[in-house]
C-alpha cells in the first residue's frame, strides 16, 4: 500500500517523522506550498506521476464553530470553494446559483465537495466531522464573517483543503482532509492562536491513524 501524506508547510509536516516505510506500506510527504492553487497543481502533479492509495491532507485550520476547543482535530467530509461566484453590487452570488457550474457537476455535489467513502478506520472515524470553506483570503472581518456563516454555515476553513478534495474525487483517489483548530475565526488576534497544540495534536493523531494502514 503507497500513501501520500500533503500539507501546505513543513510546520504542519513537523510532528511526523520523516518519510519511511511504515511495515509493508511506504508512506510519501508531499508539501505543497500555502493556497489552493499551489494544492492543486503539486498534488495533481503528485498523483499523475504515482498511483497512491490513500492521499491524507493534513494542516490546522481557523474554526467558525466555537465548540470546537482550540487544539481539537477534526475531520473535513464536505468543502467548498467559498469565493466562487460573482458580485452584484453589495451582494455575493455563488456560482452555482447564478449558472457558472451546475451544483452537481462532478466532482461536487449540491455545490459541496464530499468524501462520501472515507477510508476505514477507526480511529478517523472517531474524529468530529465537519464541513469546511476554503477561501483565499482568510477571514477576520466581523462583516464579512457574518456574511460567510449566514451564507455556508462552516465550522471551520482553510487555505487548501477543497483543492485537494477536488484533485482527489478527479484522479478517483481515496482521500480523507485531517485538521486540527489553531485559531477561531474573529478579528486577526495572534496572541491568542494555539498553533503548537494544534501542530502536536495533528502529529500524534496523524501517526495513530497512518498506524492503521
Amino acid at each position: 500500500m503507497r500513501l501520500l501524506v500533503v500539507a501546505a508547510t513543513k510546520g504542519e509536516l513537523a510532528s511526523l517523522v520523516a518519510t519511511r516505510p511504515v511495515g509493508r506500506h511506504r508512506i510519501d510527504h508531499l508539501v505543497t506550498g500555502v493556497g489552493m492553487v499551489a494544492m492543486a497543481a503539486h498534488l495533481s502533479r503528485a498523483l499523475a506521476r504515482t498511483q497512491y492509495d490513500l492521499a491524507l491532507n493534513i494542516g490546522v485550520c481557523g474554526a467558525f464553530d466555537r465548540t470546537l476547543p482550540l487544539g481539537t482535530v477534526v475531520h473535513v467530509t464536505s468543502d467548498r470553494f467559498s469565493e466562487l461566484g460573482v458580485e452584484d453590487g453589495d451582494a455575493f452570488v455563488p456560482a452555482d446559483t447564478i449558472g457558472l457550474v451546475a451544483a452537481n457537476d462532478a466532482p461536487f455535489t449540491d455545490g459541496h465537495l464530499v468524501n462520501a467513502r472515507p477510508p476505514a478506520s477507526s480511529l478517523l472515524a472517531a474524529l468530529s466531522q465537519v464541513s469546511a470553506i476554503t477561501v483565499n483570503t482568510a477571514h477576520g472581518n466581523d462583516t464579512s464573517i457574518a456574511a460567510v456563516v449566514d451564507r455556508y454555515h462552516p465550522q471551520v476553513e482553510s487555505m487548501e483543503g477543497a483543492a485537494f478534495m477536488y484533485a482527489c474525487l478527479v484522479a478517483g483517489v481515496p482521500f480523507a482532509q485531517v485538521r486540527a483548530v489553531s485559531n477561531y475565526v474573529e478579528r486577526r488576534n495572534r496572541a491568542a492562536w494555539q498553533m503548537t497544540d494544534a501542530i502536536d495534536a495533528l502529529g500524534s493523531t496523524t501517526s495513530s491513524i497512518l498506524s492503521q494502514f
